[in-house]
């Protein structure tokens, strides 16, 4: 079988001949262990600390002091509502599917704490005496295992709505599987420029591949996209629409209590932990530091030091979520899905091709000035189009008739006429709200003051 050459200037990875990959699976059984220990134990611990700095920083922000009770600072805070919740009753609807109502926690919960394992904590290091990675595993295609594991979650959450016998519950699972779905498609789109300036799909490789320039600098668009993505990922605010109180209660976990509620709670959490570590690795260089600290110190990427600049980095984003929590509201559901599907899968596309032109005519040797100069004024003319059209347009989005919402007094000529939407009964109708048909007349005011009765008419 002849081999497929590729093309010039592309990185190839040969795990054969890569000690970076070939090194992962050789490593004793104590110490795989250990790393899966230590992936386990690092994301209940930041579950943990995130709900306390959530609940910290949201409380200064609205003026408030947030949990100071439990232990210092209220640092257990978070540790009694887990103690809390497990202890709680656990109830189960009399109609549920009870396999599927118990195994869709269980689907939320597990792929997240399978995502992790391939993030990379640091370089290699030694471990008494064995020489190894600081990272769970590797595989020539481990950002997709991140992206079929939240997949796999999205099935925990469309079976939790389905099974509970709700309409609240289904609609709410029905929602969030929409959403997780759409956004997962523009944060897939989001990875690809990225495969291609780092030639791998591997996690260690993309942070090898940014030793000398992070691709938060060369794919800024690529970031936002993803930054965008990754809360409606995880259905955090403004993008919390699947527990819209007012119209859902609380969702697809609507019927759920005790430990299978809390594990919802729990890959919520890790997903956003997850989350945060996989834009550190393919845009903030992982675990490697600042530039200006990589610069002054030469051993700011050796040894164990690059485990504290990765944990840095995460908590600046699990920070980042926490702001925009405490500082935008939700938005209505047709412009979450309309921003999904109209904006950022178009743009994703469009930045990708513009990504693999500019890289084809580097390989071609035309001059990189040059190239950046036509793609700035490409992407201009392409903007200042955009804006044209939605001018022209004139907002027809906003002419749209909402369905039931009826122009004028309803039951008149003119709601009739206009309406568009579902039929509105006249408000003087003897049969409105239910009330069955009468004869009789409706009473005028002179008869409603006076005391008199209406006459009948024949």
């Amino acid at each position: 079988m002849i081999p497929l050459a590729a093309p010039p200037g592309t990185t190839v990875v040969d795990t054969a001949a890569d000690p970076e990959m070939q090194g992962f699976g050789a490593d004793p059984w104590w110490l795989i262990g250990g790393k899966v220990l230590v992936v386990f134990a690092f994301l209940v611990l930041t579950v943990l600390m995130t709900m306390w700095i959530e609940r910290r920083v949201i409380g200064r922000m609205q003026l408030r002091t947030g949990p100071n009770r439990a232990g210092p600072f209220g640092l257990l805070q978070a540790l009694a509502d887990g103690v809390k919740l497990a202890l709680k009753e656990d109830i189960v609807p009399r109609q549920v599917d009870k396999v599927v109502f118990v195994l869709a926690p269980v689907m939320s919960a597990v792929p997240a704490f399978i995502s992790f394992i391939i993030i990379p904590f640091g370089p290699r290091v030694s471990v008494f005496g064995h020489e190894t990675a600081l990272q769970g595993t590797d595989l020539p295609v481990a950002v997709l295992l991140v992206l079929a594991m939240s997949s796999m979650g999205i099935y925990g959450v469309v079976l939790a709505g389905w099974s509970s016998m709700s309409p609240y519950s289904l609609l709410g699972g029905l929602r969030s599987s929409a959403q997780m779905i759409s956004y997962e498609i523009a944060m897939g789109l989001s990875f690809v420029a990225v495969f291609m300036f780092a030639g791998s799909m591997s996690t260690s490789q993309i942070v090898n591949a940014q030793h000398d320039k992070w691709f938060v600098v060369l794919l800024a668009p690529s970031f936002v996209v993803y930054v965008i993505t990754m809360m409606g990922e995880s259905n955090r605010i403004p993008f919390d629409l699947p527990e819209g109180e007012g119209e859902l209660v609380g969702g697809f976990h609507t019927e759920y209590s005790s430990l299978k509620f809390a594990m919802f709670f729990l890959a919520e959490y890790i997903n956003l932990a997850t989350l945060s570590a996989l834009a550190t690795t393919m845009f903030l260089g992982g675990w490697r530091a600042p530039p200006p600290i990589s610069t002054v110190w030469a051993g700011a990427n050796s040894g164990w030091w690059p485990v504290l600049w990765f944990l840095i980095k995460i908590f600046l984003f699990i920070f980042f979520f926490i702001w925009l929590r405490g500082t935008l509201p939700r938005v209505r559901y047709d412009q979450l899905m309309k921003l999904g599907w109209k904006v950022l899968m178009p743009f994703s596309l469009g930045w990708i091709l513009l990504v693999a032109t500019i890289r084809g005519l580097k390989n071609d040797g035309y001059d990189m000035r040059q190239i950046v100069i036509i793609a700035a004024v490409a992407a201009a003319v392409v903007l200042v189009a955009t804006v044209v059209w939605e001018m022209i347009r004139g907002g027809e989005d906003e002419k749209e008739i909402v369905p039931g919402a009826a122009q004028g007094r309803p039951g008149t000529k003119e709601s009739a006429d206009n309406a568009g939407g579902f039929p509105v009964p006249p408000l003087d109708a003897p049969h409105y709200h239910g009330a069955p048909a009468s004869s009789k007349a409706p009473a005028s005011r002179e008869e409603v003051t006076s005391g008199t009765q209406p006459t009948v008419r024949a």
